[in-house]
């Protein structure tokens, strides 16, 4: 049995519709309630009205089934107070709780959540033009460290950075326009699809002020405080659980961040051994450390992943990175895609209900008439599809090879 390929909507607004979805080849739908503030409770009955939404055409009389399943949601957002490990993380934990009861109350089976603090997923650049003309995410990061050092002018931030990536930075904010440093700002603090918030800088400076005293170890045991409260109502609701990693798997302003290597990974699944208690496996994030072995991750924790990101990034000097096409780039797509195989082979044996594991096409390219449109970076549709097609021709491809069945 193949993967179950889902596609990341979001909501009502997205300019990829639900139909656009359908007709891609997709079955799965990957959003969120992103109108519920931080925190606030997810009721049932806007899980159950955005569920209808997803999986029922109600503008025909009587309504049809469209075909897809909402089977992931990405994701809860975990409020800043429980992350901090504030005295108020109890109050909002209970509200969490309620969200995941209601989650499992409809069916919905997956849970994705991410620990990065103040910032979610960050690019300097949504629109890098490649040699074909096609445009792409990046992080790059000596303007990563303009911004940080004489825009932000965060305290200390100098004394983290290496003499030849400090000049580097400078050089480049020197040659910057004023648009161009805007845009800069925009595109780390502002919000991206999908991310948290968004904040003014003066905003930013003060988020930033609430990590001063948590360091990697503190902001770990804060991480063990949540599981402990949420895998045994994850259990009890039958909602499986599924971390994504940091995005870019570094500290970014001197921040803690505990979700960027297998050590990472390996300290959360065994805080709870349960499936309840489990991980989306991006691999465009952890690729970017060349010391994340991706298939070799996947082997040894297969088990619990509930969740798949699949996409590639390509290395670029000083720590920068791309996103590269789905089966170019940094990660070795190939045997990623061979170790999910024989995780699903071994499910399969093991008689698991969730045999078939959710993946979804990542961050793709924004090319041919998604140029002229207006889209969510790194979410258009064709470029979304493309790398779609790539993923199934692949995993076709191994499947009739009969490779996972030799071993």
């Amino acid at each position: 049995m193949g993967m179950e390929q889902t596609w990341r909507w979001y909501g009502p607004s997205d300019p990829v519709t639900l139909a656009d979805i359908r007709q891609a080849g997709a079955t799965g739908i990957v959003t969120a309630l992103h109108d519920v503030p931080i925190g606030e409770v997810w009721t049932e009955k806007a899980l159950t009205d955005r569920k209808r939404h997803i999986e029922w055409d109600d503008s025909t009389k009587p309504g049809k089934p469209r075909g897809l399943t909402w089977s992931v949601i990405e994701s809860i957002p975990v409020h800043e107070d429980i992350k901090q490990g504030k005295p108020t993380r109890d109050e909002w934990i209970e509200k969490y709780k309620e969200s995941i009861r209601n989650v499992g109350k409809v069916g919905i089976p997956v849970v994705t959540y991410n620990w990065m603090p103040v910032v979610d997923w960050t690019r300097t650049n949504l629109q890098m033009e490649l040699e074909d003309g096609a445009r792409a995410l990046s992080f790059n990061f000596p303007e990563f460290v303009a911004f940080d050092l004489f825009m932000l002018e965060r305290e200390g931030a100098e004394k983290e950075y290496s003499d030849e990536l400090v000049q580097a930075a400078k050089i480049r904010f020197e040659s910057m326009s004023s648009e161009e440093r805007y845009v800069l700002q925009k595109n780390i603090i502002a919000g991206l699809p999908g991310g948290q918030e968004g904040y003014d800088i003066d905003e930013f400076r003060k988020r930033l002020a609430d990590y001063k005293h948590i360091d990697s170890n503190k902001y770990r045991v804060n991480l063990k405080y949540f599981l402990e409260a949420i895998v045994p109502v994850a259990i009890e609701s039958g909602v499986r659980l599924a971390i994504h990693p940091d995005d870019p798997p570094i500290s970014l302003f001197g921040l803690p961040r505990v979700v960027s290597t297998e050590k990472d990974l390996q300290y959360i699944v065994n805080l709870h051994d349960s499936i309840y208690n489990g991980l989306c496996i991006c691999t465009g994030s952890l690729g970017v450390r060349p010391d994340n072995d991706l298939p070799g991750i996947i082997e040894r924790l297969g088990d619990k992943v509930n969740f798949l990101h699949l996409r590639s990034t390509q290395r670029d000097p000083f720590g920068s990175f791309h996103e590269a096409s789905h089966l170019r780039g940094d990660v070795d797509m190939y045997n990623v895609m061979v170790s999910v195989l024989k995780e699903q082979k071994r499910r399969h044996a093991a008689n698991r209900q969730d045999e078939q594991i959710p993946m979804r096409a990542d961050h793709g390219h924004t090319i041919l008439d998604d140029l002229k449109k207006k889209t969510n970076p790194g979410y258009s549709a064709i470029g979304l599809l493309r790398g779609m097609a790539e993923l199934r021709g692949l995993e076709l491809g191994i499947e009739k090879s009969g490779v996972i069945y030799r071993t």
